[in-house]
């Protein structure tokens, strides 16, 4: 048995050590494979990062409340009215005066150039009360201050700064017939909320022209996670057609938008093996050629049929794992930590940085190595099957 392994290493050695001898078509097999990982954990960075924004943007302390089947906040509609019954429900917790933590917000889409390409593309801006500052975790502002009730002043998200021009801090910017002044700056731990505009609820009402309408309601649960207490509310009073879940809940929703990324991202990656598989068996074949005789030779000398398929096959798996490295790193220091922004559920861009993971790695390797495994396997096998005779000719 020992002797039987040490033909199979012996023949693997060599195979590797005459790699020279094919070096342009190793290579050639080794980029087309690395250029297929690097395409598949691109996708899946991308998906990875925008699902991970998301998140980190809902908890199950905080609920959210918006029209029935309206899916995402911009159809959402409720009046004051509504919001001031909803405020009344059990289950909302109570700061120290005993009046229900809650904000009721509006959202408007205002527009915005993107740095990348100079184009137009949607930001949403937020109308909020003082309270809903409370209402976000790790929300801190990181330049300038809080904007002031009844003025035209907003604070603008990190993601926004990243992403979009025009919105630095102190500059003016026009909406309409209205001019806004940027006086904060706020980060929220890189969560969706940083892709926002925000500003006084009341002044955004008056200078959109909404009225007295809102969007959502956002408000702090009494126990984290339940929900009940106000959904009972709610599905008792026929006058609120209204929608309760946590925040959590909401934004995983959301995040669904994007999934079908990562699926497009495996479709078009295997899509790719496939020629990158069609190169593999091109060079392992050339590979089986070219060294006709010498496996030819080893047979002669007592090398079993076995040791020549598993030394190609090696050979193969060696040229595509080299190429998953090769692409895994490039994906890393090309994607990983990327911003970038797209459109979610509101139609409206999001930003979010681009996230490999461990995971991501092990899925481009485990990829690489399928085109490996598959494009040795025929070649493998033919240098099982060459003839003992060719050791004495002048070729295959």
């Amino acid at each position: 048995m020992r002797g039987f392994f040490s033909q199979i290493w012996t023949v693997v050695v060599m195979n590797v050590l005459s790699l020279p001898r094919r070096l342009w078509m190793s290579l050639a097999a080794i980029f087309a494979v690395s250029v297929v990982v690097a395409v598949l954990l691109a996708f899946l960075a991308m998906a990875k990062g925008f699902e991970q924004t998301l998140a980190g943007t809902g908890t199950d302390r905080i609920a959210i409340i918006t029209r029935t089947g309206s899916q995402s906040e911009l159809n959402s509609s409720m009046s004051r009215d509504t919001v001031n019954l909803v405020a009344t429900a059990p289950g909302i917790a109570r700061d120290a005066g005993g009046d229900p933590v809650y904000s009721a917000e509006l959202y408007v889409i205002v527009d915005g150039i993107k740095r990348s390409n100079q184009l137009k593309a949607n930001i949403p801006m937020r109308g909020i009360s003082p309270r809903g500052f409370g209402l976000r975790e790790q929300l801190e502002i990181v330049e300038g201050r809080q904007f002031e009730p009844g003025r035209n002043e907003i604070v603008v998200g990190e993601g926004v700064l990243r992403q979009f021009e025009g919105f630095e801090l102190g500059r003016e910017i026009r909406f309409g017939k209205t001019n806004w002044e940027v006086v904060g700056v706020f980060s929220t731990g890189g969560s969706a909320f940083e892709s926002e505009l925000w500003a006084d609820a009341p002044t955004v009402q008056s200078q959109f022209q909404r009225g007295s309408s809102f969007q959502t309601v956002r408000l702090r649960l009494e126990t984290p996670g339940d929900v009940q207490p106000i959904l009972e509310f709610v599905e008792n009073d026929p006058q609120l057609i209204l929608d309760v879940e946590t925040e959590a809940d909401f934004f995983a929703n959301q995040g669904r938008a994007l999934t079908g990324i990562a699926i497009f991202g495996w479709i078009l990656s295997v899509v790719m093996g496939l020629g990158a598989l069609a190169g593999a068996l091109n060079t392992m074949y050339t590979s089986v050629a070219a060294r006709a005789r010498e496996i030819a030779t080893l047979r002669a000398i007592g090398f079993s049929n076995i040791s020549a398929f598993m030394g190609t096959l090696a050979e193969s798996l060696l040229l595509s794992v080299l190429g998953g490295l090769a692409g895994a790193i490039a994906a890393w220091l090309f994607f990983d930590g990327f911003s970038a922004s797209t459109l979610g559920a509101s139609f409206t861009q999001v930003v979010f940085t681009f996230e490999l993971t461990p995971e991501l790695f092990r899925d481009g390797i485990v990829l690489a190595v399928a085109i490996g495994l598959i494009g040795g396997l025929f070649p493998a096998w033919r240098a099982a099957r060459v003839p003992v005779v060719t050791a004495f000719q002048g070729g295959e």
